[in-house]
């Protein structure tokens, strides 16, 4: 496939961008996807190569979450293999099901997603306690459940987990991002390995876009690391009304 220079230097500073945005709120995906369809790549091609290029986003994230002591790493342990097994049973449960049929009832989810992340405030504290057995076991529920939905369908992967990391385990928003990352690098790091052996990541792509990601990636959990709570709130809210718009837009064209 070619694709010219100037077309790779251009998705390179898009993926700096998601990769920004996604370390902080999820929703990268909105920026690299129609900008890897712009530059004339086929469908399927374009979905490896995005996680190709993506991959280095949420790792590079996931570092500077984690030298920076947000990241829970005894439960890390869980949620990463739990992210893994997950993306590839929603990758496996795709060749069987076409994921369009998700997009109204993920819309609905995005909308309560909004609600939660305007008006839900996590309790004082709550970081600080133990522990609950009930809150490991959620907490690997959640790390299986959205890591499938990130093999199977994948827009607003992020965002989910910080919202079911809030409402469930308690989390203040910007641990619920930083933790996020182990699961959504996890679930990336799958969905690479499914696409690569099937050939359709496009290196000479995604190689300089991971540059992009990869400094994008470390900026945005820079920013979620010293802007705290604040800025996290803020960013989702922009994800989240971004893909209501988008996917609002895919059904209605589709009806």
């Amino acid at each position: 496939m070619d694709v010219s220079a100037a077309a790779i230097i251009t998705l390179s500073f898009v993926a700096f961008a998601a990769g920004l945005v996604d370390a902080i709120a999820g929703g990268g995906g909105l920026l690299t996807v129609p900008a890897l369809l712009t530059a004339g790549l086929p469908p399927h091609v374009v979905f490896g190569t995005n996680k190709g290029q993506s991959v280095f986003g949420s790792f590079s994230a996931l570092l500077r979450f984690w030298r920076a002591g947000l990241v829970d790493r005894p439960r890390a342990k869980l949620l990463f293999p739990l992210g893994v097994v997950g993306s590839f049973g929603g990758a496996a449960l795709l060749l069987l099901v076409k994921p369009d049929v998700l997009k109204p009832v993920v819309l609905v989810l995005l909308v309560a997603a909004g609600a939660v992340v305007a008006f839900v405030r996590p309790p004082e504290g709550a970081d600080e306690r133990p522990v609950p057995k009930k809150a490991v076991l959620e907490g690997a529920v959640i790390a299986l459940v959205i890591g499938a939905y990130d093999g199977f369908f994948g827009p607003g992967t992020g965002t989910f987990l910080i919202i079911a990391f809030v409402t469930a385990l308690h989390f203040s928003l910007q641990q619920a991002s930083a933790n996020a990352k182990v699961v959504n690098f996890a679930s990336n790091l799958a969905a690479v390995i499914i696409f690569s052996a099937r050939g359709l990541v496009l290196w000479k792509v995604a190689l300089p876009m991971a540059a992009g990601q990869f400094l994008g990636g470390t900026v945005g959990a820079h920013l979620a690391v010293k802007g705290g709570d604040r800025v996290v709130r803020r960013v989702v809210l922009l994800v989240v009304l971004a893909l209501v718009v988008r996917l609002g837009y895919d059904v209605w064209t589709a009806s």
